[in-house]
């Protein structure tokens, strides 16, 4: 903080505090996949493994029904964000305005002094200079290798540190990874050194979406245009400017405020004129803010730009509403989704069964007089979903009044399953007992299997444990007896 001659405090610069904010997402994002949990990671959604880690919870590729909440949850939290803030995004958590602050700012202006300063970045360096030419080589390559790490990062939620550098022990095994990478890293050197802040203009969708999304509340970078005067016209949406110095602007409107200084254009980084009003270029990176707060300061004054709505600051119909029927439908939603993934993610199976008959409906074993044995075959597909081999075994569960009836004949031990794999494995179950006396149609019978792991000391486990429903087919008697 500091004081200016007329007793005016000069906050600190929301640029500065950006810079703190896009070093903590850095840290957060470069970080994030080295720490595990049980050896289950944050968010890692492995197409190698075929697993999805979430919240530090391992789900199966067969559980993917978390992916649509994700996105929602990512998609309503953007829309909710612009919603009140403008394309605040953009300016403070885009991946492209982060970068190109990194290059343009930090390696350009800072570094290597091929910009003069921060504050002008209309101003391209000379290039016609040899020691500039030299300089913006620099640059690139810099930055080319600030690309491949955050290449590398951005696969480590596809493919984990410890898993990624293991196959580049062995690279010619692995190009699709290497080629992803190095894929990723080329786009950036376009997109940042070259493409620049156009991609934000004429690339990106979410520009053409933020207008429809916009209401007169939705905070942004707004010139008070009935302090500092009028400086553009608009007629059929186009932009006359009215005055060029500050003599013209007193000449229409001889109580207006803006020195014209045009320190609030030069330092945009998408090069607008803030005083002509709402744009879709602007990213509300807040910077015209920060230039128009020194010079006002300077003066005595509070900035004639300010990070407001227009109902507070154009229409001036009072202050500006924050917490609106609008964003608190949001934030329910929001919150609605959040306890919906949470329950889910609770739910988790921690192993997978699928349960499928086999086309034979029975088979039949006379055993002399009226005893025989009804057989009924399924094959289980199991897999085990924990980071270690475990022994499965299950029981059966039939109606009401049948228990102990069903047996299972075969398997007749539990049997090992190891991570990551599916095991097919052949099930017979059986019965020596007349369940149902029908002569007209075979009897389908409901039961339900509950299939276990078995904890260390052999007892099943009440945490890798699922229910599965089938059917176990009883004939009818006169198939049952049929040749007595």
């Amino acid at each position: 903080m500091s004081k200016e001659k007329k007793g005016i405090k000069i906050p600190t610069p929301w640029r500065i505090k950006r810079y703190y904010f896009y070093a903590f997402v850095t840290v957060v994002a470069l970080v994030l996949p080295w720490i595990r949990v049980n050896g289950n990671h944050f968010f890692l959604l492995s197409f190698d493994k075929m697993k999805l880690h979430l919240a530090f919870v391992q789900f199966d590729m067969q559980e993917l029904y978390l992916m649509p909440f994700l996105l929602m949850l990512m998609f309503l939290g953007i829309f909710g964000m612009t919603v009140m803030g403008g394309r605040v995004f953009c300016g403070w958590v885009c991946p492209q305005t982060t970068f190109r602050v990194i290059y343009r700012d930090l390696i350009e202006t800072k570094l290597l002094k091929l910009r003069k300063r921060i504050g002008n970045k209309q101003q391209e360096p000379d290039m016609s200079k040899p020691e500039n030419k030299v300089k913006k080589v620099i640059a690139i390559l810099i930055w080319a290798v600030l690309a491949i790490i955050a290449g590398a990062d951005f696969m480590w939620y596809f493919i984990p540190p410890e898993t990624f550098f293991q196959y580049l022990m062995h690279p010619s095994e692995h190009m699709t990874m290497i080629g992803f990478v190095l894929g990723v890293a080329a786009f950036l050197i376009y997109d940042i050194v070259f493409l620049k802040e156009n991609f934000c203009i004429y690339v990106c969708p979410y520009s053409r979406v933020q207008s429809v999304l916009y209401d007169e509340h939705t905070v942004m970078a707004i010139y008070d245009e009935h302090r500092g005067g009028k400086i553009y016209d608009n007629v059929q949406n186009v932009h006359h400017k009215l005055v060029h110095n500050q003599k013209e602007l007193h000449e229409l409107d001889p109580n207006a405020e803006c020195t014209t200084c045009e320190k609030c254009v030069t330092v945009c980084p998408t090069h607008i004129d803030i005083r002509k009003g709402l744009q879709l270029e602007c990213i509300n990176c807040l910077e015209c803010v920060d230039a128009c707060t020194t010079v006002m300061g300077k003066l005595g004054k509070p900035s004639l730009v300010t990070w407001s709505s227009d109902y507070e600051i154009v229409e001036r119909k009072g202050k500006t509403k924050y917490f609106r029927p609008k964003v608190l439908a949001y934030m329910g939603l929001l919150v609605a989704i959040m306890f919906a993934l949470a329950y889910m993610s609770t739910t988790k199976e921690h192993m997978l069964l699928n349960i499928n008959k086999e086309t034979r409906l029975y088979a039949i074993k006379h055993l002399g007089g009226k005893k025989f044995t009804v057989e009924n075959s399924y094959i289980f597909l199991l897999q085990n979903t924990e980071n270690k081999p475990m022994k499965f075994y299950f029981e059966v569960i039939p109606p009401k009044g049948m228990e102990g009836k069903i047996t299972i004949l075969k398997p007749s031990k539990p049997f090992r399953v190891v991570p990551g794999v599916k095991k097919k494995k052949i099930v017979t179950l059986v019965t020596h007992e007349m369940l149902v006396d029908n002569n007209r149609k075979d009897t389908i019978l409901p039961i339900k299997i509950h299939a276990y792991a078995l904890d260390k000391d052999g007892k099943p486990s009440k945490y890798v444990s699922v229910y599965r429903e089938t059917t176990f087919v009883f004939p009818k008697e006169s198939v049952l007896f049929k040749g007595e």
